[in-house]
C-alpha cells in the first residue's frame, strides 16, 4: 500500500491583483530604480517583474501614457516666431527625436509622420 501525505499550510504559489502588480511594475520603472532590488521588496524574482511588464506593454494595445502640461512661456528678451499660441501635439520618441505636431494639420499626415518617427 502506498503512502499519501497532505501538507497543510499557505499556499506556496502567490496571486498578485492588478493594482499590486502595476505598483511593483510602476517601482521598477521609477527614476534610479534597479529591478533586482525591487523585486527583493516585493518578495518576487526578477523575472517576474520582467514578464508583468510584458504583459501590460501587450494588453496596452499600443497605447502610451499621455502627459498634458501647459505650453511653454518664452522668454521676455527671447523674440521666436514658432512662440505663437497654436496648439500643438509633442510626441518624444524614447528621449531621442521630440516631433511638435501644430493642431491645424490634417490627421492622416500627423499619423503618417509618427509612423515614420516610430520607425527610427
Amino acid at each position: 500500500m502506498a503512502r499519501v501525505e497532505v501538507i497543510t499550510g499557505p499556499e506556496r504559489r502567490r496571486r498578485w491583483s492588478d493594482e499590486e502588480k502595476r505598483a511593483i511594475v510602476a517601482a521598477s520603472f521609477a527614476p534610479g530604480a534597479v529591478v533586482r532590488d525591487v523585486a527583493r521588496r516585493a518578495e518576487v524574482g526578477p523575472g517576474q517583474i520582467y514578464r508583468w511588464r510584458q504583459e501590460f506593454r501587450a494588453a496596452a494595445d499600443g497605447f502610451a501614457r499621455v502627459l498634458i502640461a501647459p505650453p511653454e512661456m518664452p522668454a521676455p528678451n527671447v523674440s521666436d516666431d514658432s512662440a505663437n499660441t497654436e496648439p500643438v501635439v509633442e510626441v518624444e520618441f524614447a528621449g531621442k527625436v521630440r516631433a511638435r505636431i501644430p493642431a491645424s494639420i490634417p490627421a492622416a499626415l500627423a499619423a503618417s509622420i509618427i509612423k515614420a518617427l516610430a520607425r527610427r
